[in-house]
């Protein structure tokens, strides 16, 4: 019979976020990776603002939302206590833009040029221009969301002048896969694309030095290709509700 954990909530992600935190570090270590290069994005879909307001004491800065109308609710609610950085990892459709655009930092999933443009022109002027990442559909899956390698630098071109958004790197989702060497192909083939744009576009890519993958399971394989953000939410706050 598993026996219940007698912790409290608090105490459940305390415990949790120092046993992520020691395999960011070890895995770090392993692969020659500088911790300081590698972040933690907490995702916290669909988890109570306690929570995250438990998860931000420990000192954890980043939070990743999926679900536009809960983020905002939680954004709202937790405006004035404490300053997290906000990132927006969900699909992304054409009516979600101005929200998006208003009240997060950084968005992972962008993957057309009119969403792209939609996020420049409704990003307010006194903040400073939305941090973006290109979604990649590195494994040309037909139900995944994301640009196709070889659409990307054409993309990328189309998007560089847009003046409310900084191109910041890439994201990807690759499908599921236990071998360590299988997480690592695809998770080396965004790294080599983003090293292409970067040959291609030269000083054009200021500042575009951002890999964002790898989860709980994967976590290990995406530090040694170069993830600069793993995205970790049942490791951290528990099974989704």
């Amino acid at each position: 019979m598993n026996q219940k954990s007698t912790q409290s909530p608090a105490e459940d992600i305390q415990a949790n976020l120092q046993k992520v935190r020691l395999g960011i570090k070890l895995a770090c270590e392993k692969f020659g990776r500088d911790p300081d290069h590698v972040a933690l994005l907490a995702v916290s879909k669909t988890k109570p603002i306690s929570m995250i307001e438990s998860a931000i004491a420990l000192g954890q800065t980043h939070f990743g939302e999926n679900y536009l109308q809960d983020a905002l609710t939680k954004i709202e609610e937790i405006k004035g206590k404490t300053t997290p950085i906000w990132h927006y990892i969900g699909a992304i459709q054409s009516n979600k833009t101005r929200p998006i655009a208003e009240h997060f930092d950084w968005v992972h999933t962008v993957s057309s040029h009119k969403i792209a443009k939609r996020l420049s022109d409704q990003r307010p002027s006194h903040m400073p221009p939305l941090n973006i990442l290109l979604q990649v559909n590195i494994d040309a899956e037909p139900t995944k969301s994301g640009v196709k390698p070889e659409q990307l630098l054409e993309l990328i071109q189309t998007i560089l002048e847009l003046p409310g958004i900084q191109l910041r790197g890439l994201m990807a989702i690759p499908a599921p896969a236990s071998e360590f060497e299988l997480q690592r192909a695809p998770f080396k083939a965004l790294g080599d694309l983003k090293q292409q744009c970067i040959a291609e576009l030269g000083s054009e890519l200021q500042g575009f030095d951002q890999l964002s993958m790898g989860m709980t399971g994967d976590l290990d394989a995406a530090i040694a290709e170069g993830a600069t953000w793993l995205r970790i939410g049942t490791a951290i706050f528990g099974e989704r509700n």
